[in-house]
C-alpha cells in the first residue's frame, strides 16, 4: 500500500509562489510515475502535472510556463513548483502515485492509483 501526504498549501496573493510537496511511503517509490492533479469546487478533478519514473515530465496548457514538477527519488518525495498563481488556479490539489502492472504475460495491465488527502491551495488579493 501507498501512503501519500501532502503539505505546503496555503492563501497567496496573485501572482505570488507556493511550493508543494508530497511523501511518499510504503513502496519503492522509483517504480511509481507521479502527479499533481486539482479540483476547484463544482469541477471535476484535473491533471495538473506529472513526472514518470524515467523522469519525463508533462504539464497542463493552463499551468505551462508557470508550474514545475520535479521528483527526488532518494527522499520519496514529488514538489509541485507554482509561480505566477492565478485566482482560477484556486483548488484542492491532490498528489498521485500510479503504476501499471501486468499480472502474467498474456493478462491485460492494470493501473493502481494511490491518493493523498490534498492541500488547499487558495489564490485571492
Amino acid at each position: 500500500q501507498v501512503q501519500l501526504v501532502e503539505s505546503g498549501g496555503g492563501l497567496v496573493q496573485p501572482g505570488g509562489s507556493l511550493r508543494l510537496s508530497c511523501a511518499a511511503s510504503g513502496t519503492i517509490f522509483s517504480r511509481y510515475d507521479m502527479a499533481w492533479y486539482r479540483q476547484a469546487p463544482g469541477n471535476q478533478r484535473e491533471l495538473v502535472a506529472a513526472i514518470s519514473s524515467g523522469y519525463s515530465t508533462n504539464v497542463a496548457d493552463s499551468v505551462k510556463g508557470r508550474f514545475t514538477i520535479s521528483r527526488d527519488n532518494a527522499k520519496n518525495t514529488v514538489t509541485l513548483q507554482m509561480n505566477g498563481l492565478k485566482p482560477e488556479d484556486t483548488a484542492v490539489y491532490y498528489c498521485n502515485a500510479n503504476r501499471v502492472t501486468y499480472p502474467c504475460i498474456e493478462c491485460r495491465p492494470i493501473r493502481n492509483d494511490y491518493w493523498g488527502q490534498g492541500t488547499q491551495v487558495t489564490v485571492s488579493s
